[in-house]
């Protein structure tokens, strides 16, 4: 693959840090103090600066390369670069329309959903009018395995009726949640990976209880927020399903292919700004008699943190050349590996940033604890790094029994 960016992804990444320094860096610390005493709202502000993204063309920068009526028209390479520069502040993705989990929801019904389906949710969403949420995970039952979700989803003449219980459902609580995309299943009697489906589920639909919201590592993630749901006989339209009915892997390995690897594009713009702070702090720190960048121990964890990101940031460019070359399907060797590898490395190198500035590195008045707090959840929203591991591991063992023995070469003593 070419390392030369594209002109247009050149000039797209330029737009967006000119547009990240002028109005979202300014701000990004208020914003951080405002949602703790103010956890239903949304900041003044947000909406404002999503209509001049809008206007200035950085809008569903996301969408890939066959959506251009809706987008700029990127392939995932171009975008990669994009969503490390907004991966540098945690909320600044909303501001650009391409925000989880409403990225993966637009993509689930720019591919699958009906023309009805489009007019109604995906439309509004694109245009930043709404946004959505993804039911899938529940408390009762490991659901890295998505075959164990129990919720139920029912035939009822002209309806389905929804229940069961959800857990760490993002975005629920964002003032502008206007649907859910709920996984349950239509039928436990068929094969492991037809039994699953996808329904749409409106705000306010009788039946609907959020139970309590969640904090990941004792933050709350507001304004969307992480929260357990209850679904208690919930009446939907059989017009809601997505697909048809055993059809939720499908859609899922559609969906979740795509949102893994935007995680880690963001992920090692988060790292990025960790490593940048920490070297203005060694330039700028005097300890024991001595400029901090004088200690030996600072310049190879300096070196050693520089050539981790580096290799994530090529892994991350790889992986999206391979999607953009093959499909999803065709790279998931490749977004499992870097689901498990570029995304614990960012914590980890969050985490010795923090290092250097002791006491200071814990506080709020740095990103970089809540920058650490959040990509450590990661590890284990969209799955498990264990579980891709497993599977990873699975594919590669069975690709190498399937290669012709004379292709493996050993040592003949």
């Amino acid at each position: 693959m070419p390392f030369e960016l594209s002109d247009k992804a050149k000039d797209y990444r330029a737009k967006v840090i000119q547009f990240m320094d002028e109005h979202l860096y300014p701000i990004e610390q208020e914003l951080e103090k405002f949602y703790a005493p103010n956890p239903g709202q949304l900041h003044p502000a947000i909406e404002p600066l999503k209509a001049k993204a809008k206007a200035a063309g950085l809008w569903n920068l996301f969408l890939p390369l066959e959506y251009e009526k809706y987008t700029g028209g990127l392939t995932n390479v171009e975008y990669a670069v994009l969503a490390e520069e907004m991966g540098k502040i945690m909320w600044a993705s909303e501001i650009f329309n391409c925000n989880a989990p409403d990225t993966g929801n637009m993509e689930v019904l720019a591919k699958y959903g009906s023309a009805v389906q489009k007019k109604q949710y995906l439309e509004p969403m694109l245009d930043g009018k709404i946004r959505s949420a993804f039911l899938m995970t529940e408390p009762e039952v490991a659901s890295s395995d998505a075959r164990n979700i129990q919720t139920s989803i029912v035939r009822d003449g002209d309806s389905y009726v929804i229940n069961g219980t959800k857990w760490w459902s993002s975005n629920v609580r964002h003032p502008n949640c206007a649907f859910y995309i709920v996984m349950g299943k239509t039928d436990p009697d068929a094969s492991s990976y037809t039994q699953q489906s996808m329904v749409i589920v409106p705000v306010g639909t009788a039946g609907v209880k959020i139970v309590r919201d969640l904090s990941a590592m004792h933050q709350h993630d507001y304004p969307s927020g992480h929260c357990e749901v209850k679904l208690s006989d919930v009446k939907v339209p059989v017009e809601n399903l997505i697909l048809g009915e055993g059809r939720g892997f499908e859609i899922a390995q559609g969906r979740l292919g795509p949102g893994r690897i935007h995680h880690a594009m963001r992920s090692i713009g988060a790292a990025q700004r960790a490593f940048d702070y920490m070297c203005r702090r060694a330039n700028e720190r005097v300890a024991f008699g001595k400029p901090l960048h004088e200690l030996g121990s600072i310049r190879e964890k300096t070196a050693k943190l520089f050539c981790e990101i580096q290799k994530c940031r090529l892994l991350k460019l790889k992986t999206a050349d391979m999607i953009d070359k093959h499909g999803a399907k065709g790279a998931k060797d490749l977004i499992a590996t870097i689901k498990i590898s570029v995304i614990p490395s960012a914590a980890q190198i969050i985490d010795e940033c923090m290092q250097v500035f002791g006491g200071k590195g814990l506080s709020s008045d740095l990103p970089l604890a809540s920058m650490y707090s959040h990509w450590r959840a990661m590890r284990i929203a969209d799955g498990p790094e264990e579980v891709h591991a497993y599977q990873l591991g699975r594919n590669l063992l069975k690709a190498a029994r399937e290669r012709k023995q004379d292709d493996i070469k050993y040592f003949n003593s």
